[in-house]
Order: C-alpha cells, then structure tokens, then sequence
C-alpha cells in the first residue's frame, strides 16, 4: 500500500521532523530574490523600507510576471530540497513517494490535469456569458505570452512540491510513525499547544521573536517528555491503547495532512474578502487529494489536478484580492462574497470527480484503503529495528 511503503526505507520519527524543518528552510530561503528584488527597487525609489511588512506592497511593487516567477522559485527550491531528503536522509527511491506502482503512471497525471482544466474553462466560460458585468478582457499578447511561458515552467513545481510535502512525505511520514506507542501523545500535545497558541496569539498578537520562542518552548518539552517515564503510566492505560488503535490507521494521516494544508491557506488574501468559510474549500480541497490519493494507491493523480488547477486559474482570470496577480486573459471585477459557491466545488463538483476517478480505475475496498490499519513490517532488520523507537 502506498503508506506503508515508506517503511522500507529509514523512516523514523525524527528524520520526518528534521526533514521537514529542512524543507521548510530551503523554501524560505528561496523567497529571498524576490524580497531582495522588491527591497532594491523600494529603496531606489525613495519609498518606505518598513512597507515590505504589508503583503500588499510586497506583492504589488514588481511587474506582475516578475513577481509572479520570483514567488514561485521557492517552492521550486523546496521541492528540489524534498527530493534531497528523501532520496539522501530517508534512503527511499523517489517513485515510492509519488506511488505504489513501479513506476509513475503519467497517463493519471494528465487525466488529473484534463479532468479539472476543462471543468475550470466551462463553468468560467458559462460565468462569463452569464455575468458578463463581472468581468473585464484584459488580454495583451506579449504579457500573456510571458506569463504563460512561466506558468507552465515554474506552477508545475509549485503544485508538485505542495502534493509531495502532503500527500507524499508528511502523509507517509505521519502514516509510519501511528506505530510508535507515544504517537497518540503527540497528537494531543500538538493539538494543546496549537490551541494554546490561538488564544494567546488572539490575547496579545505576538511578535515573530515571541512566536519562535514558543515553538521552541513547545518542541523542548515535547522531547523532554517523550524520552522521560512520566508518560508510561498513561500508554499502558486501557483508555490510551484504544484510542491509539484508533489512531492507527490510514484516516491518520489524511485527516492531519488535509487540515494543515487548508490551514496553512488562511494568509491568503482571499480569506480576507470572503472570510474564514473559504477555509471549507481549502481543507476540502485537501482531504479530495488525499482520498484519490489513498484510493488509488499513488500521487499521480493529485498531481495532474492541482497543476491544472492553479495553472489554468492564473491564465484565465485574476483579480485583485487573490493570491496570484497575473496577465491573464480576463480580470473578476465584480464584489467578492462568500456564497454557496465557495462550497459547491467540497459538496458537489469533487464527489462527481470521485465517482468519475473511481469508474475510470476500478477503486474497490473503500472502507480499508480511507480506514485500514497501519501496521510496521515484522521482519526484523538493522533498519527496522532502528527505527522503531521514539
């Protein structure tokens, strides 16, 4: 099964940690050009250094397509350090992430990609004759072809990165380490100190330094208590094994993955205009990708549909309160509002996709693939055994 896969290859806890904490590194430090490019051009036109803190400016200061490709160059570094960690500190072939199968099934990619990009251009081309007020053709032949250009190059890698971080790494990661008999702690400790975290943040808005302090703080005692004896009272209770059975399946990591990617949406400008409903759409989004992906044991078709996704969005219409300020063919100038369209696509459009991909490839055995235990290999080896502590 694709999750399980992962425990051929060295998959302890701790190098899921520090390969996060790796990856996560390597994309920020790819937003440096284009904070260094914005920076260069604020000071040469004697404008206000402390402006970069404001999204808006950060965003808007470079031409759209300069922008646009400097923004996208992180998450191409974060993918290229995904590829390192896997293939370096995890020891596992980089096919065994993407899917169950020998090799990638490219076929899938593109039925992903098709599935949701002429979806896309047909309620967008019924909108626009629909509504024709709510929008403005904006198309410019030389701007578009750039951008085109770097859309296709660079929006592949941006969506491939977003899909092996969660459904590949972190799903596989968090699927191998529900074994470990102080998992079902983890779980409640995170859940705690992200809570705790909310409410004091919403008290006092904390200060990045602040902010790190307490992750800091927070990931100390996690250590301190997982490698001490205050814990074994509580594993060895009648309540705690039950709840880590329950854990301990392939639900797991989905619900985890999904919730994180759609959270993780939430300093996106649309969230502002729409408010927080459109939170629904994007962990909506995030549990389809992990259903195909867990459905049809690999990533591919994952892949195929957020690359169609994001990349068919930035060439066909933008607007002034999304995430991606583009050249593209038409401009949404109508008043943002949260309707039942923001959910349509969670309630509607992706169970019609579920059924259409489960059709197309004979998905059976729902229940065991979304719900089935994970369990560890029994053989014992150097690298199981090393393994399979925490």
């Amino acid at each position: 099964m694709f999750i399980q896969q992962a425990f051929k290859s060295l998959h302890a806890w701790w190098r899921y940690l520090l390969g996060f904490i790796i990856i996560f590194l390597a994309s920020q430090i790819g937003t440096i050009p284009l904070i260094v490019a914005v920076l260069f051009k604020i000071i040469s036109e004697g404008g206000d250094v402390d402006s970069l803190q404001d999204q808006a400016v950060l965003m808007g200061v470079l031409d759209s397509n300069l922008t646009l490709f400097l923004m996208l160059l992180s998450f191409a570094i974060g993918l290229l350090a995904l590829y390192f960690v896997v293939k370096y500190f995890h020891k596992q072939p980089f096919t065994e992430v993407t899917t169950a199968r020998k090799k990638t099934d490219w076929g899938r990619v593109l039925f992903g990609f098709l599935l949701i990009t002429v979806t896309t251009v047909t309620l967008t081309v019924v909108d626009y004759y629909s509504n024709p007020e709510n929008y403005i053709v904006q198309f410019n032949l030389v701007p578009f072809i750039i951008l085109a250009v770097i859309a296709i190059l660079m929006i592949p890698l941006q969506t491939s990165f977003e899909e092996y971080l969660f459904r590949g790494y972190l799903m596989q990661g968090l699927g191998t380490s529900t074994v470990h008999k102080k998992f079902p702690f983890v779980v409640l400790y995170s859940i705690f100190a992200t809570l705790v975290y909310f409410v004091l943040n919403l008290s006092f808005t904390l200060d990045f330094e602040t902010q790190f302090v307490y992750f800091l703080v927070v990931i100390g005692a996690l250590v301190y208590l997982c490698n001490s004896n205050y814990l074994d009272g509580i594993i060895n209770s009648g309540f705690y094994q039950k709840f880590w059975s329950v854990l301990k399946r392939n639900s797991t990591p989905l619900i985890i993955t999904s919730v994180v990617f759609g959270a993780l949406h939430i300093a996106n400008p649309e969230v502002d205009k729409l408010g927080n409903i459109i939170m629904i759409y994007y962990i909506g989004t995030g549990f389809f990708l992990g259903i195909i992906t867990l459905m049809d044991e690999g990533m591919e078709l994952a892949l195929g549909f957020h690359a169609g996704n994001n990349l068919i969005s930035v060439l066909l219409v933008t607007a002034d309160w999304t995430v991606f300020q583009s050249n593209s063919i038409l401009k949404d100038i109508s008043e943002p509002s949260a309707g039942f369209d923001v959910v349509a696509p969670v309630l509607i459009i992706y169970p019609i996709f579920l059924l259409i991909m489960a059709y197309r490839y004979k998905w059976n055995n729902w229940n065991e693939k979304l719900f089935g235990k994970i369990e560890a290999p029994i053989a014992v080896s150097e690298k199981t055994t090393a393994n399979t502590t925490i």
